[in-house]
């Protein structure tokens, strides 16, 4: 998808100038050695970067807003190494537009109980200066983590890196761009929903391509450029015969290189991060994208399907959010096993499922759609590997935006599926297939998710927490008693409070 994007986390530590110069030092040294201490086992792709010692309102407000405004700035941890008067921070806090993390930490993991006295303790005051801190920003309802414990602890840097990735997230929220050919599926309503609402919560821009845009761009691809690109189909996947340069339907393959290289060409051109497609507005395209959308959303791209724009961005933000090596992918809860043995959930969508989520080589076939009206799409054929994972997605509720998650693990399937000619997956959702799917649909949740093996259960969390998005988690300790009660406290929170 584009530019590869340095993104860094700014750790600033608060103090006050009452110490003195030679212990401000001390200060600036110990906040250096606990940063690389976090830095060894901070495993997000992001750069802590460490600045100078906080000790006046003017030097705080003026961080907070070089952070706001920095591009690369996702995020900033605070820590306050001594007592740092809390009232120090509210302008700064105030003006602060980035995600905010708070390290309950401290220079040294044991005390030195044989050689403690006075200079110590007067260094080493972070246990009371973070809960002076930490009083202030629950007081301005500030949203933040809180993550306690030593630096080289890798619990906190776990902690740390999930937090991390969801800034990532954040961060693609923020700028997030979204083309959309042709409007979403008639009649549908989980697919609609309020584009400027989502703008002014999320950032994410919702933009209207007619279908002519891609169909004339497909128009204009060459032969020549589509050739080249069905030889690269025929290096890295298991492509059928009659696909194949001299077989019998090679030209379909050939159509759908040119879409692929349409789109590409017009989402680069827009800075779009995500895309939506929908087979009731196809306009003069010949084929339904499959095998685009696939190697497209497998480039980091979000996709919906039928104009599924929440989806789509939703996928966009959790594929910034996938470690290196994970996968994600637009997916359907498509049909059931109810037994014999454990049920499970057979989900795949028409064409566009990633291929991010396996570990075998597709491979790259022609069907009939059945449905839409057009020539037999290409697409990648697979089945996602075994692993545990989660189905998230994103709704709009009319008064508010709600995520929900879902945990489940992937498995084989049962049997082998010769005439399934599409991607897919098979899982078991927890706690069990009843109670996961009466729950979901409890909480209005849509039938297009998008799935993940990758983006841990705390990074949605934190990301929920960040953009103040309504998060509905169902687990293996869902109980579904208690789950009608958590939505109606939830209703209730989000349409009487203020959001914490």
């Amino acid at each position: 998808m584009a530019k590869t994007k340095k993104y860094e986390i700014w750790f600033l530590t608060g103090s006050q100038n009452l110490y003195g110069e030679e212990t401000l030092q001390q200060v600036a040294e110990q906040s250096k050695h606990v940063l690389e201490a976090l830095k060894k086992n901070v495993s997000a792709p992001v750069e802590l970067v460490w600045k100078p010692v906080l000790k006046t309102p003017d030097a705080i407000k003026r961080q907070m807003l070089d952070a706001s405004a920095d591009d690369n700035c996702v995020g900033v941890i605070t820590w306050m190494h001594t007592f740092s008067p809390a009232k120090m921070w509210i302008a700064g806090l105030d003006a602060l537009q980035k995600p905010l993390l708070h390290l309950h930490t401290q220079a040294n993991q044991a005390l030195p109980w044989a050689t403690i006295d006075m200079d110590f303790m007067n260094l080493n005051q972070a246990a009371h200066g973070d809960r002076e801190y930490a009083h202030m920003v629950s007081r301005m309802s500030i949203a933040r983590k809180i993550v306690v414990g030593e630096p080289t602890s890798h619990d906190v840097a776990s902690h740390v890196t999930a937090w991390a990735y969801a800034t990532i997230g954040w961060h693609t929220s923020q700028n997030l761009k979204l083309a959309r050919f042709g409007d979403n599926m008639r009649y549908v309503s989980v697919t609609d929903g309020d584009k400027v609402s989502a703008q002014m919560q999320f950032g994410m821009s919702i933009e209207s391509l007619g279908v002519n845009t891609l169909v004339d761009g497909v128009a204009a691809v060459s032969e020549a450029e589509a050739e080249k690109l069905c030889e690269l189909y025929e290096r890295e996947y298991d492509v059928v015969p009659e696909l194949r340069k001299g077989g019998a339907r090679h030209e379909s393959l050939v159509y759908g290189a040119k879409i692929e290289i349409a789109l590409r060409a017009i989402l680069e051109a827009g800075d779009f991060n995500a895309f939506t497609s929908n087979f009731e507005d196809l306009g003069d395209l010949r084929q339904l994208p499959g095998l685009a959308v696939q190697r497209l959303m497998a480039d980091g791209y979000g996709f919906g399907g039928e104009g599924d724009w929440k989806t789509s961005a939703l996928g966009a933000i959790l594929k910034s959010m996938t470690p290196a090596g994970g996968g994600t992918s637009f997916m359907e809860d498509y049909t059931y096993h109810f037994g014999p043995g454990p049920a499970k959930i057979l989900g795949a969508h028409m064409l566009e499922v990633c291929p991010t989520i396996t570990d075998q080589k597709p491979r790259i076939e022609i069907h009939p759609l059945g449905i839409g009206g057009k020539e037999d799409p290409v697409r990648m054929v697979f089945t996602a590997k075994p692993s545990a994972g989660r189905v998230v997605c994103l709704v709009d509720m009319g008064d508010r935006f709600r995520m929900i998650s879902n945990e489940i693990e992937i498995v084989e399937p049962n049997e082998d599926l010769p005439n399934l000619p599409v991607a897919r997956a098979v899982w078991q959702p927890m706690p069990t297939l009843a109670a996961s799917a009466e729950a979901w649909m409890l909480a209005g949740g849509s039938h297009h998710t998008v799935l993940t093996n990758s983006v841990s259960n705390e990074t949605i969390e934190d990301f929920a927490r960040i953009a103040k998005v309504e998060l509905v988690n169902i687990d293996e300790n869902t109980e579904l008693r208690a789950f009608r009660k958590e939505l109606q406290w939830s209703a209730a929170y989000h349409r009487l409070a203020e959001r914490i």
